[in-house]
């Protein structure tokens, strides 16, 4: 028995550990997304990042010799690629052509509640009370700090809806592939997801070329590139590998810490104002985080392996 509870928390250690280095990959994705859609078309930049790590994902799949995904597994790859290969990428471009990347991270900030939810639904864990209380707690405190900071400003727009439905379809990708990663890796799992949109997301990324010919500063280039190389390839091997190891719903809310990162990468890229209320907000946001990761998320005996 001793053995088997060492064994779930160096997994629970390890899921952290990794979940916050996937973390720390995607909080720059918004400011990435604003430098690039400032000058090429949202839909090259949505897709145009998934094609780029798509052909990257052929590459290491080859090189790694991976057996080929099951019928049922595919099927569920296919949710993985709506959720975080087109949907986020596509709805995010969309929403931030006319809105910053700060205010992206005020509905950001519901990601990790989305993805406990989907957590209960898709990958059948079941955490338990207090652990709900810590991530309202958390959120509570993350948004507290976009409100202080005056991120919140004005009614609910167009680029708000793109961002919930950003969101909601994120929640959803990131519960199916934390769950499916149980079975392939997480490495796999985003690279065989990328591989089956590849047919789509190049035809796409093809007619966006056509319609309005890709021409832009370095800046909006380099944005890209961060997007397809970090954001939609090399941060899912570390954020699927977590999800995996130390369970969707706990690894999930830390998330609730990419706001605040979010912001002070906002501050440094696109010189958006943070005020320094963002220190002790993100000291709240932490203890709520380091609080959810030590409570215990039951997850049945086949998807705990």
């Amino acid at each position: 028995m001793r053995s088997k509870d060492n064994v779930t928390r160096h997994g629970a250690i390890t899921g952290a550990a990794l979940g916050a280095l996937g973390v720390l990959c995607f909080s720059m994705s918004l400011p990435a997304t604003r430098l690039a859609v400032a000058h090429l078309d949202a839909w090259f930049v949505a897709f145009g990042r998934a094609v780029g790590a798509g052909l990257l994902a052929v590459a290491y799949l080859a090189i790694v010799r991976a057996p080929r995904p099951t019928c049922g597994q595919r099927r569920r790859l296919a949710v993985v690629a709506l959720g975080v290969v087109a949907g986020f990428p596509l709805f995010t471009s969309l929403a931030l052509q006319t809105s910053t990347a700060a205010h992206g991270a005020v509905v950001i900030a519901v990601l990790p509640a989305v993805t406990a939810g989907f957590a209960v639904l898709r990958a059948r864990e079941r955490p338990a009370p207090a652990f709900w209380l810590a991530g309202a707690a958390g959120l509570l405190a993350v948004l507290a700090f976009l409100a202080l900071s005056g991120a919140v400003s004005g009614a609910a727009g167009p680029a708000d809806l793109f961002l919930l439905a950003a969101v909601v379809l994120c929640g959803l990708g990131y519960a199916e592939g934390g769950a499916l990663s149980r079975e392939l890796g997480g490495a796999r799992t985003i690279c065989w997801a990328l591989v089956l949109a590849l047919p789509f997301t190049t035809a796409v990324t093809a007619v966006a070329a056509l319609r309005h010919p890709p021409h832009a500063p370095a800046v909006a280039w380099a944005g890209l590139g961060y997007l397809t190389a970090v954001s939609m390839f090399l941060g899912f091997f570390a954020w699927y590998g977590g999800l995996a190891r130390g369970g969707v719903a706990r690894v999930g809310q830390i998330q609730l810490a990419q706001p605040v990162l979010t912001m002070a990468w906002s501050a440094l890229l696109l010189h958006e104002r943070v005020p320094p209320i963002a220190a002790a907000a993100a000291v709240a946001v932490l203890a709520c985080v380091a609080l959810t990761q030590r409570l215990r998320t039951a997850a049945p005996p086949a998807l705990a392996g």
